[in-house]
């Protein structure tokens, strides 16, 4: 064979393997969400084994909210694979604490290695820089404060301080617990295991007095909005912070009569009777940032995005943006009277009523059943402890 023949036949079959090659890259960068599986894979299996993962633009950017990433996460980001076992690393810095010691950065750790994407740092309340705040800076309520800086300004100004206190600002660990209002806190008696918590949240106008044989007596800070608010000023606990929730711009126009302390005027507006003083002084008075609203809706429940405007079965509960808040301001949470079993329709539905379950009906503003689904995440992988077992 001649010196060209042999050379020939040693290139012909590289140039094919080569034009193989360049072609399979290039079809393989166009085929979207290829190289975003591979990276959620490794991503999965290194917090399995408790490795640093190094997170990049492109893992970032691919595995959006709402988008199925191969066989590891669920649409929402979440692991499908949830397991209580700390992974290694974890169970290495967490396993020798003592018990009942307060474990830092524990929520945020199991979180993240649930659902990578989760980013710890979200102010608790709104401040006088609250417009720097992107993330709900272009959503009207409850999303955002869109159009409602000029009146938030005004009630920030009177209302002077933005934190938990001087006291709980400075634990460098703090442990939550979420009390909701389920009729399953009744006869349990875990009034004095909730007291023992650093912060104690409770929402609305569930009351304490009479009942803290099975929700104790302290409370650090109580969430509402308008309609959900305590109506008689008797009811209101001493030294606890009036924490305000927005769902429509009216809202902002009440706590500002809330905060001045001005006679309301007309309740056009409102979908049921609202408080008309709030027995606080202004500076025990705080905005809760809008983000947890959004974050819960639109990531952790995948509830239907419309927009970014408030509609039908997209408004997550008090309760769940309650636990969404202390998954980023917590180091341990915890939560009771959550979770509503629909098998037993003549059980409490709260605890502080005679209502059954039965009366729950279908809600226009919340889907039960997928934030349920949500909850039961965070209770399977130990992100949250159930101290009631209902979710």
């Amino acid at each position: 064979m001649k010196p060209t023949h042999k050379l020939l036949f040693v290139l012909c079959p590289m140039l094919v393997l080569g034009f193989i090659y360049y072609s399979s890259g290039k079809l393989h960068l166009h085929v979207w969400g290829q190289k975003s599986q591979r990276d959620a894979e490794v991503t999965a299996v290194a917090l399995t084994k408790g490795a640093e993962v190094k997170r990049t633009p492109e893992l970032e950017t691919e595995i959006p909210a709402g988008r199925i990433v191969g066989s590891v996460y669920d649409k929402q980001g979440f692991l499908l694979q949830l397991d209580t076992k700390l992974p290694p690393e974890l169970a290495y810095k967490y396993g020798n604490l003592s018990e009942g010691v307060c474990k830092p950065g524990y929520t945020t750790a199991k979180m993240t290695s649930i659902y990578p994407k989760f980013i710890q740092p979200a102010p608790l309340f709104l401040d006088r820089n609250f417009k720097r705040l992107a993330k709900v800076s272009n959503y009207l309520p409850p999303f955002g404060f869109k159009t409602q800086e000029r009146i938030i300004d005004s009630i920030l100004t009177a209302t002077k301080n933005y934190g938990l206190g001087e006291e709980l600002d400075s634990l460098s660990c703090k442990r939550c617990v979420i009390v909701g209002n389920g009729g399953i806190l009744f006869n349990k008696s875990l009034g004095s295991r909730i007291d023992e918590y650093d912060v104690v949240v409770r929402l609305n106008e569930a009351p304490v007095n009479g009942y803290s044989k099975d929700v104790g007596t302290k409370t650090t800070l109580r969430i509402t909005y308008p309609e959900g608010a305590i109506q008689k000023p008797e009811n209101y606990e001493k030294d606890s912070l009036f924490v305000f929730s927005a769902f429509k711009p009216l809202d902002f126009k009440w706590l500002k009569h809330m905060v001045f302390k001005e006679k309301l005027r007309g309740v056009e507006g409102f979908w049921k009777s609202v408080a008309h003083y709030v027995p606080r002084e202004p500076t025990e008075i705080r905005i809760l940032n809008p983000y947890f609203i959004q974050e819960a809706a639109f990531q952790f429940i995948g509830l239907p995005f419309n927009n970014g405007l408030m509609g039908k079965g997209n408004i997550p509960t008090l309760g769940t943006v309650a636990i969404t808040m202390a998954l980023h301001n917590c180091d341990e949470v915890a939560v009771a009277g959550f979770g509503y079993d629909m098998n037993m329709p003549h059980a409490p539905l709260h605890y502080y009523e005679a209502v059954k379950m039965s009366a729950i009906k279908e809600s226009w503003t919340h889907n039960i059943s997928k934030e349920k689904e949500f909850l039961r995440k965070l209770v399977k992988a130990n992100v949250i402890t159930d101290l009631t077992h209902g979710i």
